[in-house]
């Protein structure tokens, strides 16, 4: 008689929740064409460091709107923010820049 299921390693490892969260929230940042431009602007800008001001126009959109996609990007750990005066000014976060890097050279 056979005692287990097809489905029994599914249930006897451990499921690394919250790791997953995080990758996918990551992954999801970066799902979004806007978002992904976002990031390829800022990785390739001369100062690896962008004001927010200077996003609006190679994008098209408003500066709120523009915000709005820095911080679901900064959430996912893919970009820094930095406080500059009046300014924030938005960086590849040191964690993320292996990957972004490999994404640009995997995907040119």
């Amino acid at each position: 008689m056979r005692t287990s299921s097809c489905c029994s390693m599914a249930t006897e490892s451990a499921v690394p929740v919250e790791h997953i969260a995080r990758k996918a929230q990551f992954y999801k940042a970066l799902g979004d064409e806007r978002r992904l431009t976002l990031v390829y602007l800022i990785d390739s800008s001369p100062e690896k460091s962008v004001c927010v001001c200077d996003l609006t126009e190679p994008l098209g959109l408003k500066q709120s709107t523009v915000s709005h996609h820095l911080k679901i990007l900064v959430d996912a750990g893919i970009l820094a923010r930095e406080q500059r005066g009046t300014w924030a000014h938005y960086s590849v976060a040191a964690s993320a820049q292996e990957c972004i890097s490999t994404l640009w050279k995997e995907h040119p």
